[in-house]
Parts: structure tokens; C-alpha cells; sequence
């Protein structure tokens, strides 16, 4: 049996389709595998629905455990659900996959509950580690894996003193083998099991297999949709009354310092078809009666003529959509290709602005051709087609967070002018172990990562995980509380300008929100907001920032 566990990442009823480990499923599917899904978002506890699932599964049975991480809340419930499997079922193996295990390996191998991590693409790998697993092979095999090259863990082999050891088969090289090679008492396994190399000197080397060339994506199967229960992801927010999510490409080609896309793609980008999308677009609207689409991928606009046929394709479908791309990317799009998206549904877009000014975007390697100037014209042009800008912030940049916010401040101000409607999401910049001067930065002014997972879980990580946090050096003990001020500008112009997505406003409650922040909106005073705390619990508006839409 293998089991695909999504850990917490969302608050209820806003629950996504855990789409990345449906891939897994699909691939899984068609060699007839036998695996089932546990979503926490949707399952009060995970950890005891695992168990009772992988109980059945005795020491010579195979029996694999896949999660798929990012950090923040979802990495806070993987660690304590895989602790507790591990005790329940010590004979079960776990690989981790996703953005926080690829971007931290040796720190989730580190652990004593986490056997394998499968670094970027993961539908081919993790059948290259189930065949590993259960008949025998060498680990190095698998493309993209990492693993205790000579330690590893007890798990389903009987063990006495947990060193014992079979014949003089260890290797220095980092190469292992499931079966019968190496370690039988550490990693080995009976019944399709694995085990990892040992000699007289033990040696317990992460090693990383290099990563395989990217599978493209029409060359996958389609998620099997059958499989899960639909009713609990089809969703009613601003795009439509039954919302789902889909992922239609995997990468994107640039290299922000700041973004964990980087290392699982290392700047590929992949895409469906515009006829495969227009294909499942029918299939989800037919069987499902699904009216609106969250496209969930790092960036769907990278391809002006694949957004275009998609565009005609679904056009007349009565879809409403969602989707990620970049400023400068769609400002190169055509007024022809901006109507036919407008024709087909495309009621808003995210980008990531980041900042005000060229200099920060330069220091955040934004490359192509990202500028303050095209954030404000992207806002104006998407106004002309009614389309929502969903605009995303990352302020506190070093070497000066207090010049950075009060820029942003400022430039946030004119993106409002001229477009009211435009959704504001503001982060605290958070470093990523990526090569460049905002990382450089940071590792100069005292930052550093977590060397344990139970670190990364605490509740101080995660909120700094999901760029909301304290404990950033460069932000603390400045004579003025950065992140505060951040959290303060954020409630008074949400409450100014109240989120067009949040339909539970009333024109009342809009005009009154309106009025209580204008003074404060209106002279730049931002600070000690309590009014506007208090009216939130009165008139709870929606906050991009924190609840999306």
C-alpha cells in the first residue's frame, strides 16, 4: 500500500485539491498500484487515519508513506504526524517531497521519522523508489533522491543491538541497495523493504542523487478525479459557486532570490497543452458542474500563445478563472489576447509586484523585464478589462527594511489610485538558500536556517516561514517595530479600500469600513489602529493577506 498524505495548509472550507499528490496518484494508477490519500485539510487527525490504514501492512508486505511539504503549517503537521506514525508503524518507510524538503534535504534526513526526500519532480522518481523498495536495486538509481547514505533508521527487520550488518557489502561511494545489500538491522527491511550500506565506520552522509530530466506534462496521466471525494473541494468564493483548483504547467524560467520555485524546477517550465486543458476544463465542468477554475501554477502566463488558444478554446464554457503571472510577462501580451481573456473568464490575476522601486527588484533578481512602472501600468490596463489585480508585496529587505516599507507604502498608494479594486498581499521577506545578494544579505547580518525539523515546527518558524514572522536580525531593535507597522498599514488600507472579492460585505458595511479608516488613510497615520480592530470583530471584512478570497 502507499499512501499519499497532504498536510494542513489552509483554513477550512477553503481546501484546494491536494493536486500534487493526485500526479502521484495518477502515475500510480496506471502501473495498478495500490495506494489511498489522507488529506488533513479535511481529516481531523491524520496521523490516526494513517495508522489504521497502513496497520494492516505486516513487516513482509510493502508499505510506503509519501508527504508532500511546504513550509509553515503544512511542515509543522507533517512533523508531529510522521513522528507518530513512525512509532505506531516503525516497519513503514516515509519519503518527503515538495518545496521544503527539496530546498532542505539534509535537514529533513537529519530527523529520525523521514527515510528518503524526493527533490523537484516526483511522479517518475517515486516510481523509480518503489521498484527500488520493494524488489531490490540501488538506491542511486532513483533520479532526484536523497537518503543516509550508511545509517539510516531501524525499521522493519528485527533489531538486537541495531548495528548488524551483512557481508563487507558497504560502499564509500554513497550507493546503496534495497534488499538484500548492506544493512540489515539499520535501513534493511524484509518483504520488498530496503536497506542502505554499513561498514566497520559508520557513515551517515546525506547523499543527493542527481536530479532527472523533467517528465513533460502531456506525457502524464490525467488525475484521477474518481478516486477522491469531489464534494469536499468544489467551493463557492468571489470567482464562482462551484470553484475548483487545477495546476496545468510545473517551473518557471526566472530565478527570484526570494522564491522556492527555483530549486524544484531550476528555471524549466513545462505546460499542458491548451487542447488538454480545454479537455479537462469539459471534463470538470461536465461531471462536476464546476463554473470557475483556480489555476494553481507558479506561473501560467509564460506563454502568450498558449494563454490565448486556452482562451478560445474555453470560450462560450461559462468558466470564470484564476491565475499567477508575472507583470512584465503580461504586459507583453497583446489588446487582442487581453480581450479574448476577458471573453473567456479571466476575472483576476496574481502577480508578484514585490516592491516599489527598481533597485529592490534588481537585488531580488527579478530578471526579465520587471519594473515599478510596469506594476502601475499592469494595474491601469487590467481596470480597462475589468479584470481583479491581485498584487503581492515583499517588504524588509535588507540593507535598509525601513526605507523599503516606507517606499512601498507610498507605491501601494498609487496602485490604489489608479485601480481601486486591486488586492493587496504583504509579506516580511523571509530568505530562501538561494545564491544572490538578498541571501548574502542576510547571512551576514546573523540569519540562519533551522538544523532540526522540530525548530522548523515551531510556532516562531512557521510563522516566519509564511513571511509573517519575528526573529528576522535585520528587522529587530531599528527603533521601530518593521513588522508591526507592516501588520498596521495592512488593516487600515483594507479597511479604506475593502476587497471587491469579499461578497459577504454590504454596501453598508463597506461605506462604514470607509469612513472609520478615512482620517487615518488620508494623513498617513497608520499607527496603533485599535478602532479598526475592533470594528473587524464587528464587521469581519476579509484580509488577502491572511484569508485569500
Amino acid at each position: 500500500m502507499i499512501l499519499l498524505y497532504n498536510p494542513l495548509s489552509t483554513t477550512p472550507g477553503k481546501q484546494p485539491l491536494p493536486l500534487s499528490l493526485m500526479a502521484l496518484a495518477a502515475v500510480l494508477e496506471t502501473r495498478r498500484e495500490a495506494w489511498a490519500l489522507v488529506d488533513g485539510n479535511v481529516v481531523p487527525d491524520p496521523a490516526a487515519e494513517i495508522v489504521a490504514r497502513l496497520s494492516t501492512s505486516t513487516r513482509s508486505r510493502f508499505a510506503l508513506l509519501a508527504v508532500t511539504v511546504m513550509p509553515g503549517p503544512q511542515l509543522t503537521q507533517a512533523v508531529a504526524v510522521c513522528r507518530r506514525v513512525r512509532e505506531a508503524l516503525p516497519h513503514v518507510s516515509i519519503v518527503w517531497g515538495g518545496y521544503f524538503p527539496t530546498q532542505h534535504a539534509d535537514t529533513v534526513l537529519r530527523s529520525p521519522y523521514v527515510d528518503f526526500v524526493i527533490r523537484s519532480q516526483g511522479e517518475r522518481a517515486l516510481l523509480q523508489l518503489v521498484d527500488v523498495l520493494r524488489s531490490g536495486g540501488l538506491l542511486n538509481s532513483v533520479g532526484g533522491l536523497s537518503w543516509k547514505g550508511g545509517s539510516g533508521r531501524a525499521g522493519g527487520s528485527d533489531r538486537s543491538d541495531g548495528l548488524s550488518r551483512s557481508d563487507g557489502l558497504s560502499r564509500s561511494d554513497g550507493s546503496g541497495r534495497s534488499g538484500g545489500l548492506g544493512r540489515s538491522g539499520g535501513l534493511g527491511r524484509s518483504g520488498g523493504s530496503w536497506s542502505a550500506s554499513l561498514s566497520d565506520e559508520r557513515n551517515d552522509q546525506v547523499v543527493n542523487n542527481p536530479v532527472q530530466p523533467l517528465t513533460t506534462l502531456d506525457d502524464l496521466p490525467d488525475l484521477p478525479y474518481h478516486r477522491v471525494d469531489m464534494r469536499r473541494y468544489v467551493q463557492k468564493n468571489y470567482l464562482g459557486h462551484r470553484t475548483v483548483a487545477h495546476n496545468s504547467s510545473f517551473g518557471c524560467p526566472f530565478a527570484c532570490s526570494f522564491c522556492a520555485v527555483v530549486a524544484m524546477s531550476n528555471r524549466r517550465w513545462l505546460a499542458q497543452s491548451p487542447a488538454r486543458l480545454e479537455r479537462v476544463m469539459r471534463h470538470l465542468v461536465k461531471t462536476y458542474g464546476v463554473d470557475a477554475v483556480q489555476m494553481h501554477d507558479m506561473d501560467f502566463f509564460i506563454s502568450e500563445a498558449r494563454t490565448e488558444e486556452f482562451a478560445r478554446r474555453i470560450d462560450g464554457l461559462g468558466l470564470r478563472w484564476w491565475a499567477l503571472g508575472r507583470v512584465d510577462t503580461l504586459m507583453q501580451y497583446s489588446d487582442a489576447t487581453w480581450e479574448q481573456m476577458a471573453r473567456a473568464g479571466l476575472a483576476m490575476v496574481f502577480s508578484g509586484a514585490e516592491s516599489g522601486t527598481d533597485e529592490v527588484l534588481a537585488r531580488m533578481n527579478k530578471g526579465g523585464r520587471a519594473s515599478a512602472a510596469l506594476t502601475l501600468e499592469l494595474a491601469r490596463r487590467m481596470r480597462h478589462y475589468g479584470i481583479v489585480p491581485e498584487f503581492s508585496f515583499v517588504l524588509g529587505c535588507p540593507p535598509d527594511p525601513e526605507q523599503d516599507v516606507a517606499t512601498t507604502f507610498e507605491f501601494i498608494r498609487r496602485i490604489k489610485r489608479i485601480n481601486p479594486s486591486t488586492e493587496i498581499v504583504l509579506y516580511t521577506y523571509t530568505p530562501v538558500p538561494l545564491d544572490g545578494r538578498l541571501y548574502a544579505e542576510a547571512r551576514r547580518r546573523g540569519f540562519a536556517f533551522p538544523e532540526t525539523l522540530e525548530e522548523w515546527a515551531s510556532p516562531d518558524w512557521e510563522q516566519l516561514s509564511m513571511r509573517r514572522g519575528d526573529g528576522i536580525p535585520w528587522m529587530e531593535g531599528t527603533g521601530a517595530d518593521i513588522r508591526r507597522r507592516i501588520r498596521n498599514f495592512e488593516r487600515v488600507i483594507n479597511a479604506y479600500y475593502p476587497t471587491v472579492t469579499d461578497a459577504r460585505l454590504t454596501g453598508w458595511h463597506r461605506a462604514a469600513l470607509k469612513a472609520a479608516s478615512a482620517w487615518r488613510y488620508a494623513l498617513k497615520w497608520y499607527h496603533a489602529p485599535y478602532e479598526l480592530r475592533v470594528l473587524h470583530r464587528l464587521i469581519p471584512y476579509q484580509r488577502p493577506e491572511t484569508t485569500g478570497f
